[in-house]
């Protein structure tokens, strides 16, 4: 029984899974607001496709910045507190890139906003998974890949909104200083529930440096980067937004009700019969004859990419006492999938075609089957809510 979980009533527990649900929520809002307004930056900006990249890169490097350093924040912070100081970076961030776009064109004040947008919302990344885990252990049942839905949720609605504002001609500086506003409040709001500072290691070394040397770790965050690799973001360049669209709702339904897989099979069977569903849908999207086939195969990749990046964060954060430090590296590790993949990705398809590129995600899914052992929980029992 840990520190954090003594006292705590269900109704408490169910209010902190609540606001970490919503701060999943709007951390994807955030991030796809901005990634749905990248082509009036570009056009107001007069950004080349170089130029671009190269602005692009700025959110990316804030983020990877962000994750190296939000194991310590957390741990000396606690998730809480992490999560608020988290939501005015983000909203910082989010409302200076729309300045940068708008009332002032600028391209370095576009992006510095978002270089400070990505390191807002890499620090929020480890810390609500952090409070996820505990609100998982707490409950005595999986719940976080259903987080991991919200985030994506999320992300439809933010590109969603940005659809109508874009029709009704608003501008993209009140556009992003609205959400910013919304996400930064409704944080917030969402970190008061948040009950498990307790797990927190005030006083004492984070363990940071420890969990880089740490087997199991490392495995899981192995494990991550090729599952990170394949969760959808190097298959946007090379599909159709529609077919995007059914990947991205067959993913969150496979997290949303994958749940109850995992609490019936435990993981390592789950995730390698998911994995192997994976490799097959992607496969049957490649070599398919007919449309209707090959969007049925994207259907089956994304349904069976669900699992792997919330429960390896699950695995990572087994040991309450270590969970930032390891929640951390693991984090830094699986983002590394989401830089290297697209270059990959379109390097392979200048060669053999972009279809044909996309045959490196079974060639990554099946060696890693022989890393999820590594996600086996503990000797050590789940904690669960005393009254």
């Amino acid at each position: 029984m840990t520190e954090a979980t003594v006292g705590l009533s269900r109704r408490e527990v169910r209010a902190a899974a609540a606001g970490v649900a919503v701060t999943f929520g709007l951390n994807g809002v955030a991030v796809a607001t901005w990634f749905a307004r990248v082509p009036a930056a570009r056009d107001a900006l007069g950004l080349s496709a170089g130029s671009l990249g190269l602005v692009l890169l700025s959110m990316s490097l804030g983020a990877f910045l962000a994750m190296l350093s939000a194991g310590e924040v957390t741990h000396r912070l606690g998730a809480r507190r992490t999560v608020s100081v988290s939501a005015v970076v983000v909203a910082s961030g989010l409302a200076l890139a729309g300045v940068g776009i708008g009332a002032f064109p600028s391209v370095a004040l576009t992006a510095a906003g978002i270089f400070v947008l990505g390191y807002g919302s890499g620090l929020c990344d480890v810390a609500m998974n952090v409070e996820a885990a505990s609100v998982e252990r707490a409950l005595g049942k999986t719940v976080m890949p259903r987080f991991h839905a919200m985030w994506s949720l999320g992300t439809v609605a933010a590109a969603g909104l940005a659809s109508l504002v874009a029709w009704a001609l608003l501008p993209v500086t009140a556009h992003l200083a609205g959400v910013a506003v919304v996400v930064a409040v409704g944080t917030l709001v969402a970190a008061r529930t948040y009950r498990f500072e307790g797990e927190a290691s005030h006083g004492r070394s984070s363990g940071v440096l420890a969990a880089w040397r740490e087997p199991r770790t490392l495995l899981i965050g192995l494990l991550v980067l090729v599952l990170a690799f394949i969760d959808g973001h190097s298959f946007d360049a090379a599909a159709g937004a529609v077919v995007f669209g059914v990947f991205v709702a067959t993913m969150t339904f496979g997290r949303i009700v994958g749940t109850l897989a995992l609490d019936r099979w435990g993981r390592v069977p789950v995730l390698l019969v998911t994995m192997l569903v994976a490799a097959g849908g992607v496969t049957l999207a490649v070599f398919a004859s007919h449309p209707v086939v090959a969007v049925a195969g994207v259907a089956v990749w994304g349904l069976g990419t669900a699992l792997g990046f919330p429960v390896g964060m699950s695995a990572a954060a087994d040991d309450p006492a270590h969970a930032a430090a390891r929640v951390s590296v693991v984090a830094v590790i699986g983002y590394t999938a989401f830089l290297a993949g697209p270059p990959l990705v379109g390097l392979l398809g200048d060669r053999v075609g972009v279809l044909r590129a996309l045959l490196v995600v079974p060639l990554l899914l099946l060696p890693a089957l022989a890393l999820v052992p590594a996600l086996r929980r503990p000797a050590a029992g789940d904690v669960k809510i005393v009254r």
